[in-house]
């Protein structure tokens, strides 16, 4: 695959890094790469697990960094404050009980179950029609099948297998190179620049292609966001090469304070839309291709060569219903929240003499945003968890990763928890944080 700026890289560098981010790789929400791992305490299956469980076997033993995770697991299970709890850091029982609750408000559990995704599959499929203002609607098991349909579809239809898309979008950086590898699409990238394409770049791109996809936001540049012009500006470049438009709108729920439209305004823009019930909307998983009639019917068939022609989906798509009852009504509030909590975070850097900080975008444009800090990773991952090992606050409760040399970065998210902080609860905890780095 190649693209304006010659050969394509194995793996797509993050902004501004220029190394290859396979650590991260199949990540889907911030900490969800290491979720899985995390809340079983496996963290590297395989070999050294070998013999692990069978009779008079020693169980393996641990490194640093494996006795550093399970500490974090541990601290943020007990921590009293933290920003943000999503649920896949939950136990079994949490989310069982958590469903229970909420379900009777949004569906009538006395119904049959799905099968083979009719009945509350079907309903879901609808309302999430209903709100993106698009036709039809089709659930799928997960938002990297849905978007290779939605493309192989519109390949078909524009007699172009080649799509023009961000070199940090999420098929680039966490999907093993799934749109070549299985769908037989071309991908190019338009830009590596940590921001969406712009529109000159979209109308002087050298080479023809069929599809244009935008990641809305763009979660490894920092879940950034253009405006509404720019948005609308880069849409209408993309209709003068002929090409139809496909949003990777995985988080695009959020999307509605920056850009100041309503939802269906936002996904009218597009040709097709790909949206996600587990990470802003906290569900147990699954997503939705949205569009028009015809093609939601042959992703559909697609959908069932892939593949995702699941027996009985009830229990994710209820725990999507009652994300978009609860969790998409709330999400404003959390964008508007973030701002508070990401100036404050720069404020208390700032007075407690940090050498260098970085808070990204410095206003955010979701709840959502990035953390860079002078350190190595290893460094700032042992200071957050010992903060919340000794005092029950979990400021930097996600994993850092290395963003150059001595340098790195974390994702923080606002949620419920969050709404408690106040500014100079935030900036207390940056002082404290501060105080367990090297050289405070």
């Amino acid at each position: 695959m190649t693209d304006a700026a010659g050969p394509q890289q194995q793996d797509a560098p993050h902004a501004g890094t220029g190394q290859p981010d396979t650590a991260r790789a199949d990540a889907e929400q911030p900490g969800a790469e290491r979720a899985g791992a995390e809340q079983t305490g496996t963290e590297q299956p395989g070999a050294e697990r070998a013999g692990a469980g069978q009779p008079g076997a020693e169980p393996p033993e641990q490194s640093a960094e494996e006795r550093l995770r399970a500490r974090r697991r541990a601290a943020f299970a007990r921590a009293e404050r933290v920003l943000g709890r999503p649920g896949f850091r939950r136990t079994i029982r949490e989310r069982l009980a958590d469903l229970q609750e909420a379900a009777p408000e949004v569906y009538d559990l006395d119904r049959n179950t799905d099968l083979y995704g009719d009945g509350i599959v079907a309903d879901l499929e609808k309302r999430v029609a209903e709100l993106l203002g698009t036709e039809a609607a089709a659930f799928f098991p997960t938002g990297t099948m849905a978007q290779q349909v939605a493309l192989r579809c519109w390949a078909g239809r524009t007699g172009d297998r080649t799509v023009a898309l961000h070199a940090l979008s999420h098929p680039e950086v966490h999907e093993r190179h799934a749109f070549s590898e299985v769908s037989g699409l071309r991908p190019v990238r338009v830009t590596s620049e940590p921001r969406l394409p712009t529109a000159a770049e979209i109308r002087d791109f050298e080479e023809p292609f069929g599809a244009l996809m935008l990641e809305l936001p763009l979660r490894d540049a920092g879940f950034v966001l253009p405006s509404w012009e720019e948005l609308t500006e880069v849409v209408a470049a993309a209709r003068e090469r002929d090409a139809v438009v496909h949003f990777d709108g995985a988080r695009l729920w959020e999307s509605t304070v920056r850009l100041g439209r309503p939802l269906a305004e936002i996904a009218g823009l597009a040709d097709s839309v790909y949206v996600s019930f587990y990470k802003s909307l906290d569900g147990f998983g699954g997503a939705a291709l949205a569009g028009p009639r015809t093609l939601v019917e042959e992703a559909k068939t697609w959908r069932h060569r892939y593949g995702g022609m699941v027996f009985q989906q009830f229990p994710t798509a209820l725990s999507a219903l009652v994300g978009l009852e609860r969790e998409l009504p709330r999400l404003p509030r959390y964008v508007r929240h973030a701002r508070v909590v990401a100036a404050a975070l720069r404020e208390g850097f700032a007075a407690a003499g940090v050498p260098w900080a970085r808070v990204h975008p410095d206003e955010p444009h979701t709840h959502e945003f990035q953390v860079w800090l002078p350190y190595d990773p290893g460094v700032l991952l042992e200071a957050s968890v010992r903060q919340a090992e000794e005092t029950g606050v979990f400021l930097f409760a996600d994993h850092w990763d290395a963003g150059g040399p001595g340098l790195a970065r974390t994702e923080v998210s606002v949620r419920s928890p969050g709404l408690e902080w106040t500014a100079d609860d935030v900036r207390a905890a940056v002082a404290d944080f501060a105080r367990r780095l090297p050289g405070a």
